[in-house]
Order: C-alpha cells, then sequence, then structure tokens
C-alpha cells in the first residue's frame, strides 16, 4: 500500500514538474534545460513507475527470508552432528535448536536428499540419521593426495 503512495506522488511531483516546464519562459533546445527536465521530471517519474510497477517484490523477500532460515537451520544441524559423533535423532535436533519436530525431521530428510545423510534404524525402530562426512571430520589432518 506505501508503495502506491510514494510512486503516486512521485508521478505527481513528475507531472508537476513537467506542467511548470512547459509553463516557463526558457529555450526548450538549450542543453541545460533538457538537463534540467530529464532531472526534474524524468527521475521522479521513473521512480514512481517502478515502485508501482514492480511485481512480487514482498513474495521474492519472503521466500529469500525462507531460503536463509532453512540455510541457517541446516548448517547448524550439521553442526549439532559435529557435537554427536556424526548421528543425530530429530529429538536431538528439537530440543537442542528449538524447532518443532516438523521442520527438524524435514531439514533432516533434506540433508539426507542432498546425500549428506544416511538413515540408520535401532532394534527399537527409531530412526537415526548419520552423517558419514561429519563424523571423519577428526580424520581430515591425515589426508594425504590421490596419487600418493
Amino acid at each position: 500500500m506505501g508503495r502506491w503512495f510514494g510512486g503516486g506522488g512521485l508521478l505527481l511531483l513528475a507531472l508537476f514538474m513537467l506542467v511548470g516546464f512547459l509553463r516557463a519562459d526558457v529555450d526548450a533546445s538549450a542543453p541545460a534545460t533538457l538537463v534540467a527536465v530529464l532531472i526534474g521530471v524524468g527521475l521522479p517519474a521513473f521512480g514512481g513507475v517502478a515502485l508501482i510497477a514492480r511485481p512480487g517484490a514482498r513474495r521474492r523477500l519472503a521466500r529469500r527470508r525462507e531460503e536463509l532460515r532453512r540455510q541457517t537451520l541446516e548448517a547448524e544441524v550439521l553442526r549439532l552432528a559435529g557435537r554427536h559423533g556424526g548421528r543425530l535423532t530429530v529429538v536431538e535436533v528439537v530440543t537442542e535448536l528449538a524447532v518443532d519436530a516438523d521442520d527438524a525431521k524435514q531439514v533432516l530428510d533434506a540433508l539426507m536428499v542432498g546425500g549428506l545423510a544416511e538413515i540408520e534404524v535401532t532394534d527399537s525402530g527409531m530412526l537415526v540419521y548419520t552423517f558419514r562426512d561429519v563424523a571423519s571430520l577428526p580424520h581430515k589432518s591425515s589426508a594425504r593426495g590421490l596419487l600418493e
């Protein structure tokens, strides 16, 4: 709603400035006059149209926020997996990261689909997400070249 008022205000300003230039007693072909018209009329008109016409800016912002939230949660889950020896359950993610069970399950499943985790099942039926790469991080100092 605010962008409509802002855009409309800028368009009215551009119209007011255009009327002022048309009624002024100036040489319309002078370069200084053309630059003044461009700045005084063109910039507010462009800004007004840009404010009114930009489609879906709020939706893009909401999508970007959700994507950043998801990426942050994935990073926190991976950090948590590092503290738990590369093995996590949904309950551990829920209790330590203060997210609901659905979000925890979604992020764990997304990491599994992305190839960063595997699911194992205990004898009692509990799902355990295993992060083999995270569990192997302490051994990275012993890495050698592929041809060695």
